[in-house]
């Protein structure tokens, strides 16, 4: 995909927060450990935040020298086990002025911060592992993977760690070696949910060590209540994350993306449940129960014409009649081909329906430690998932959480001018707002 837009951290931000980030330097220039490893900061540090940093730190090629939370509590135990990292709660005092201290950092914080924090990093000349789903907005994710082109020796990959594992890879094998032939159609499903019910009333006291204001960071501000959004439950607000769709598909649709080379949808339609349909508060504020997608990719020479691809979460899934006898797993992806049916289960050995095929013999890769390699191999070792390829697969996800805003009807997405034809409404929901002191040149 043709990235068109540049976009990079206003200087007024930073300087409100006493910072001033330069323009881009490579990474190179920094010096380097003294001990040889890549020098890493790590922007979250609790939860998924922490497995992120264990398995960087397993690659035996990267020190960590700074940690970065907006909740002490939950750094404690990083705190505990990088006792010589200095730690801060402003990822901007980590941006600005401990930037010569460190080469690489992970963003690993709830979707709505994704792209500031690793726009400014790589503003910085940071090399940035970014959790999936890239950003939360379709115009984030051009002006990441527009500012990670070009740039030299900068090395950037999202978290969408599945895509290394055996299973996946095996399928995108089978699937390009031409298995069960041109792909005709294909169904993506998952069991996820996060059902919310409008904005409670009221609200907490903030606990201690937490930093409310700048967890909320880009996004407007809103009264702590405990346990509706921070630690997890974010992902069912709209101000936050992108619900199941984003949180998902890029683990399930990547394998979709590898094997048949695609690029964003030219359409996309939404179908909800009624009484989330119906409530204007539950559509402002949260995602649905359920929601199945329906996209329209255009055909290449690894597909039978235009492909239809029909996304299900929430607990629905395809007819079973498609999967000729098989189970249907919890979560997967079903591909439908001219000679015959690959059925990949989400986390599970890919099977082709009816028959036995010999499965390909491929070489361990962690995709984390693949990072931390691409960065000290200096351009010679390249990440599978770098940000202009995260670009398109999270723009595909984003994609139905704005049709579910219009459910039932047909959006058509023109990619290159990133607009939908004759639909205003839905085309501003490509760009983010963000509240003052906090915006993004081009986005906010």
């Amino acid at each position: 995909m043709k990235t068109t837009r540049r976009s990079f951290l206003r200087a007024g931000s930073a300087a409100a927060a006493g910072l001033a980030f330069p323009t881009f330097v490579p990474s190179k220039v920094f010096a380097a450990s003294p001990n040889g490893k890549v020098r890493h900061a790590a922007i979250g540090c609790s939860n998924q935040a922490w497995s992120d940093l264990q398995t960087l730190v397993g690659s035996g090629k990267l020190e960590v020298v700074a940690l970065c939370d907006v909740d002490e509590n939950v750094a404690a135990e990083a705190r505990a086990a990088f006792p010589g990292a200095r730690f801060v709660r402003d990822w901007r005092v980590l941006l600005g002025e401990m930037a010569d201290q460190f080469d690489s950092v992970n963003v690993t914080v709830p979707d709505h911060m994704h792209a500031p924090m690793a726009l400014a990093a790589m503003k910085q000349g940071k090399h940035v592992y970014c959790q999936k789903p890239l950003t939360r907005t379709i115009a984030e994710a051009r002006a990441l993977a527009e500012a990670a082109g070009g740039r030299g020796h900068l090395v950037t990959q999202m978290g969408n760690q599945i895509q290394s594992e055996y299973e996946y890879r095996a399928a995108v094998e089978l699937l390009r070696s031409g298995v069960i032939g041109k792909v005709k159609e294909i169904h993506a499903w998952t069991s996820a949910t996060f059902p919310q019910r409008g904005r409670p009333a009221g609200e907490d006291p903030v606990p201690a060590g937490l930093d409310w204001d700048h967890w909320l960071g880009v996004a407007p501000v809103r009264p702590y209540k405990k346990d509706v959004y921070h630690r997890f439950n974010w992902r069912g607000w709209q101000d936050f994350g992108g619900g199941p769709i984003a949180d998902f598909c890029c683990h399930i649709l990547d394998t979709p993306f590898k094997a048949l080379d695609l690029v964003p949808p030219v359409s996309v339609q939404a179908e909800v449940p009624s009484e989330w349909a119906d409530s204007e508060e539950f559509r402002r504020e949260n995602w649905p129960d359920w929601a199945i997608y329906r996209y329209e990719f255009a055909g290449n020479a690894r597909t039978a014409g235009p492909l239809p691809v029909t996304w299900y979460d929430g607990g629905k899934q395809p007819d079973p009649a498609l999967f000729q006898g098989a189970t249907i797993p919890g979560g997967g992806a079903l591909f439908i081909g001219e000679e015959g049916r690959l059925l990949l289960p989400h986390f599970a050995t890919p099977q082709v329906l009816g028959r036995k095929v010999q499965l390909p013999k491929l070489e361990p890769r962690n995709h984390y430690h693949h990072f931390v390699e691409a960065i000290l191999s200096e351009g010679k070792v390249k990440t599978t998932s770098p940000f202009s390829y995260g670009a398109p697969l999270t723009e595909t996800g984003l994609l139905g959480t704005i049709a579910a805003r219009f459910p039932g009807r047909k959006l058509e997405w023109n990619s290159a001018a990133m607009t939908f034809a004759g639909h205003e409404a839905a085309t501003a929901l490509v760009r983010p707002k963000y509240r003052e002191g906090w915006s993004v040149e081009g986005l906010g």
